[in-house]
């Protein structure tokens, strides 16, 4: 006998976590299609093991010459005595002697064969065959889905992640916690209404038994959170369950070909049922227990025989009730393609559990990933509410910043502290799924800088750094908290942001009233749009710097907003040409312009209005010519100007009405010749010349009293004025890659100078009067390799020591 887990084995899954997919109509047609193939079983080991037919001769033939049929041997027995031979042995005895046929048993063997083959109805024949093969199909096509390659992978990994989210520590961790804060959020309402409705003598009582509640409420729920506390293990475990879930979810959310496939099986096992019905109530009555069969006469002489077919009674018992199996079999296919056509299995909604967990955020899912969360309610609905655990971001956000806490405690925050540029004690981070909580244990940090850190929600801890004063945020967009947004508005004082469009420029930057300094680096304009998208700046009242990073073709009028307080603008366009200047006339108290690769070929005329000007910065524009430098003698308080990098030639000789500079760059430029006029700016003290094409310097630039910087390498200089050692307030003299051969004993009258640049000139010695520079040491000398050698060693050893 052939045991049933063979045809198991082939026919069905063999994962048993796969049960969460089958639904209570699939288990009871898996037990009836295990029954029917049991049935057909123990039909085909009677066919292979007892006697198939067993035949005798019908000496009954009608008279017109055909055969008489053997209905005469379903009458009574007591009917046949009469062709029965008898010899009377006494007065009540009968002795009864069978019928001689005349044939062996080889005859015999030869028309039960024949006739089994001829006369036997083939359904009688082949019932018990046509029960296994139909059983198999039914078993599978209902786990055909479960070996398909195209669905069989997105199965086995829908019910791994299934099985792992229903365990995870996090699921119940999560939900615990959303419970206990819908708790603390009812027992505040009932508070205040008991506030309410309670007399003004009991205000007092009723005050001091919700703070001792409220404390030890909080107190419990620290002593829980802390019980309750994921190990790092656990926290990874979940994470991985996230990405896994969201993965799993872009794949399979994009098709319906699990649906598809159900479907059709289902389909295709109600065809099987109906087919199956039609046929074998039609042929059940042919399976007969007695039949005619007609033999050749010449090979045993009779040429009828009739037939005992023994299996026929309990076949046909076998067949009625294999119909009933099948009509139960059927019954439970149509009424699962009923569940399918009847109900929405392609979308599924988590609105129940969204209620009942108060986990607001949870998606609800279509195609594929409905349909398998649909199956698994019909097991059990636990598995997709505590499933949709990790559907949630707030839930997986939670789970980072657990992780975040774990992997980033405050002594590991403390040893990344350093002084920025600002002096400020700053904590930078970089790269990080999230802002650590640990971090506003650390009260003396001053500067919070955070780098490429997604999902940034400031808390209201962040009170707790009192010495907080500028925030840095580089691509990194972050939320605030009410708390935190108070806080804030009140006490920071720098904010740095670093962003890639306007649409993560965040609305509460507009809100921080105690700002003093704004930095925006990003696209403040969309690609469609050339006006800059910046809102108003009203509210920041305290604004002193504003400085924007970005490819402007206008100054934004936002600005005018900040115009009584603003004093410092400084604007890096990257090169894109900046047309429109009209807001920069209103801003009359700004002291400090920077203009930095805005494609200017001229300065721009509104520069001209603004009379409080200090300093003005035009570098890495394309300025050819600077004759309007003039108009800039409106700006009576202007001290520095730098016009570096840029193409310009010449310099007018009207740039003297500048009286009140004192810093003059026109380093990285195309000029030849300098003006002598230029030394009547006689409060100059930075003039840098570097990197232009000047063969010669203006005696006249002894006139430069007040010099102590100045910087004229790079050029084309073959000699230098005598005039030039009178500047005797020189501290910085930078002569480097000319054509110099020869350094004027002059030199020493310059007893402030601390550096001396010579390096790539033609020298071949040094005066030794560099020794009365009383200033300058050595190795503040740079000169090219061996020729502070020749230099007598006292004057070295005085430099050396000094």
């Amino acid at each position: 006998m052939i045991p049933v887990n063979e045809f198991r084995s082939i026919t069905s899954e063999q994962n048993p976590q796969f049960r969460v997919l089958k639904p209570w109509w699939d288990v009871l047609s898996e037990y009836l299609g295990i029954a029917m193939l049991m049935m057909g079983v123990f039909g085909c080991t009677l066919q292979l093991t007892q006697d198939k037919i067993s035949c005798l001769p019908n000496r009954f033939t009608d008279l017109s010459g055909g055969d008489r049929d053997c209905s005469h041997l379903r009458q009574e027995n007591e009917s046949l005595w009469e062709f029965a031979i008898t010899k009377r042995l006494g007065p009540n005895v009968v002795e009864v002697f069978g019928r001689k046929n005349g044939l062996d048993i080889h005859q015999y063997e030869f028309v039960n064969h024949f006739c089994y083959e001829r006369a036997v109805h083939w359904y009688g024949k082949y019932f018990p065959y046509l029960v296994v093969i139909h059983s198999m199909i039914f078993m599978v096509a209902s786990s055909f889905w479960f070996k398909f390659p195209g669905t069989s992978s997105k199965i086995e990994l829908f019910v791994i992640i299934l099985g792992k989210c229903f365990d995870s520590p996090w699921t119940t961790r999560a939900i615990s916690e959303v419970y206990e804060e819908r708790r603390e959020e009812r027992m505040v309402v009932w508070r205040k209404n008991t506030m309410t409705k309670s007399a003004a003598d009991n205000n007092d009582d009723m005050v001091s038994l919700i703070r001792s509640s409220i404390k030890s409420g909080s107190d419990q729920k620290l002593s829980e959170a802390t019980a309750s506390l994921l190990d790092k293990k656990e926290g990874e475990q979940a994470k991985a369950l996230f990405e896994k879930v969201r993965k799993f979810r872009t794949h399979v959310e994009e098709a319906d070909l699990l649906y598809f496939m159900y479907v059709l099986q289902t389909a295709l096992k109600v065809f099987k049922f109906a087919l199956i019905t039609v046929y074998s109530v039609a042929l059940v009555p042919n399976i007969q227990i007695v039949v005619m069969c007609s033999v050749p006469p010449d090979l045993t002489g009779f040429s009828a025989f009739c037939c005992n077919y023994n299996k026929a009674h309990l076949f046909s018992k076998l067949a009625y009730c294999y119909i009933c199996f099948v009509g139960v079999y059927g019954l439970l296919c149509i009424y699962s393609l009923y569940w399918l056509f009847h109900r929405p299995l392609k979308e599924y909604s988590f609105e129940a559990v969204r209620l009942e967990t108060g986990i607001n955020d949870i998606p609800d899912v279509k195609n594929d990933f409905a349909f398998l969360l649909h199956l698994s309610d019909q097991y059990d609905a636990l598995y997709s509410k505590r499933f949709a655990v990790f559907l949630s971001e707030v839930s997986e956000c939670r789970l980072r910043q657990l992780n975040l806490n774990h992997e980033w405690t405050a002594d590991k925050l403390r040893a990344r502290l350093t002084r920025n540029a600002g002096e400020r004690l700053e904590l930078p981070l970089f790269l990080l799924p999230g802002l650590p909580d640990t971090v506003f244990e650390i009260s003396e940090v001053e500067s919070l800088k955070l780098e490429l850190i997604s999902n940034v929600t400031v808390p209201g801890t962040v009170s707790q750094l009192t010495a907080l004063q500028e925030i840095v945020l580089i691509h990194s967009p972050a939320k605030l908290q009410l708390a935190a947004l108070s806080h804030l508005r009140e006490n920071l004082k720098v904010l740095r942001l670093g962003f890639e469009g306007p649409e993560q420029v965040p609305l509460w930057m507009y809100t921080l009233q105690s700002l003093e300094e704004l930095h925006l680096s990003g696209a403040l304009s969309a690609e469609l749009s050339r006006s800059p998208a910046l809102d108003s700046l009203r509210d920041l009242k305290n604004l002193r710097v504003l400085t924007l990073r970005c490819k402007l073709t206008k100054i934004p009028p936002s600005i005018v907003d900040v115009s009584s307080q603003l004093q410092r603008l400084y604007v890096h366009n990257e090169g894109t040409r900046l047309q429109v200047y009209n807001s920069l006339k209103k801003l009359v108290n700004l002291s400090a312009l920077e203009l930095t690769g805005c494609g200017l070929e001229r300065i721009p005329s509104a520069v001209f209005s603004l009379s409080l000007l200090q300093e003005l910065d035009l570098r890495e524009n394309r300025l050819t010519t600077v004759e309007e430098i003039l108009s800039l003698q409106h700006c009576h308080r202007l001290t520095v100007l730098r016009l570096w990098h840029n193409d310009i030639s010449c310099v007018p000789e009207h740039i003297s009405k500048l009286r009140a500079l004192e810093t003059l760059d026109l380093s990285w430029n195309k000029i030849r010749s300098l003006p002598p006029h230029l030394c009547y700016c006689t409060k100059l003290r930075h003039l840098d010349l570097s990197h232009n094409q000047l063969a010669s310097l203006p005696s006249e630039i002894g006139v430069l009293q007040c010099l102590q910087f100045l910087s004229v390498a790079f050029n084309s200089l073959e000699s230098l004025p005598e005039e030039l050692f009178s500047c005797k307030r020189l501290q910085v003299l930078a002569l480097g890659n000319n054509s110099i051969s020869s350094l004027s004993p002059r030199v020493g009258n310059l007893a402030q100078l601390v550096r001396l640049e010579l390096k790539g000139n033609r020298l071949e010695s040094l005066p030794a009067e560099l020794a009365d520079c009383l200033s300058l040491r050595l190795a503040a000398v740079i000169v090219e390799d061996g020729l502070t050698d020749l230099l007598p060693p006292d004057v070295k050893d005085r430099m050396k020591h000094r």
